[in-house]
Order: structure tokens, then C-alpha cells, then sequence
């Protein structure tokens, strides 16, 4: 499995139940990181493509679903419970500072930083975008 994240300055994910932040061109290159291959979430992160590809799969239990390779968005359920069994974290950081009761475990001890690349967003001027592997 393959797990991607947003999270901001801290490594907050969620407030109250909710995204911090959403943003259109961080979506397309989500998509674009599933090289082709199902891209799994929840019901909750579904809602925030209009006209999924077929590609997009939402399931209340979805890591449990991905298989080898599969990507899975983690937005509202905590992706450090399956840190153990992911080969790879694709991180996108929102370079602010939001409110959040829900963070992302850094550093990643025992990953290593393959690339980061930074792109602008539909509604952030920058995202970074790290991805690790073991």
C-alpha cells in the first residue's frame, strides 16, 4: 500500500472532524501519483471529487482493501495505524498553519526522502509534495 496525506505546517490532518483545506490541482496530481491504479479513501474524502475517475474507490475500510502498490488518501482516518504495511508516503504539505486535533507522526524514522517537488495550487500558492520509502 502506498499512503498519501495532506497535512499542514505541524502535521495537523483534521479539526473537529473535518479537512483542514482542499484544493483542485492537489487532487489531479493525487491522482496523477496513482499511476493508473485504484486510488482508495473513505466516503468522507470521496466527497471532494465531483466526477470521480473510475479509478476512485471509496470504502469505509479501505486500506484494508489496497493491495501492493494501491494508493490510499488518508484524510479522516489515521494513517499511522498502517504506517507498518506501507511501502511508500506520499506527503503533501500545505506550507500553513491550520488549526487541528488530528496530526501525522514526524518525523518518519526509517523512511527515506526519495523526491520533493513543489507545485502551485488552486487555492495555496504552494504545496510541497515529499514522497517516502523504505
Amino acid at each position: 500500500m502506498r499512503i498519501a496525506v495532506c497535512i499542514d505546517s505541524r502535521g495537523g490532518m483534521l479539526f473537529n472532524r473535518r479537512r483542514q483545506s482542499q484544493d483542485r490541482l492537489l487532487r489531479q496530481d493525487l491522482l496523477s501519483e496513482a499511476a493508473g491504479g485504484p486510488l482508495w479513501m473513505s466516503p468522507y474524502s470521496r466527497e471532494q471529487f465531483s466526477d470521480p475517475p473510475e479509478m476512485v474507490r471509496a470504502a469505509e475500510d479501505f486500506p484494508r482493501r489496497a493491495g501492493p502498490g494501491e494508493m490510499c488518501f488518508f484524510e479522516d482516518l489515521d494513517p499511522a495505524l498502517w504506517l507498518a504495511e506501507a511501502e511508500e508516503v506520499v506527503l503533501y504539505h500545505w506550507n500553513r498553519t491550520y488549526p487541528s486535533d488530528r496530526r501525522f507522526p514526524l518525523p518518519l524514522a526509517g523512511w527515506t526522502l526519495a523526491r520533493r517537488e513543489e507545485f502551485p495550487g488552486s487555492s495555496h500558492e504552494k504545496i510541497t509534495k515529499e514522497v517516502y520509502r523504505r
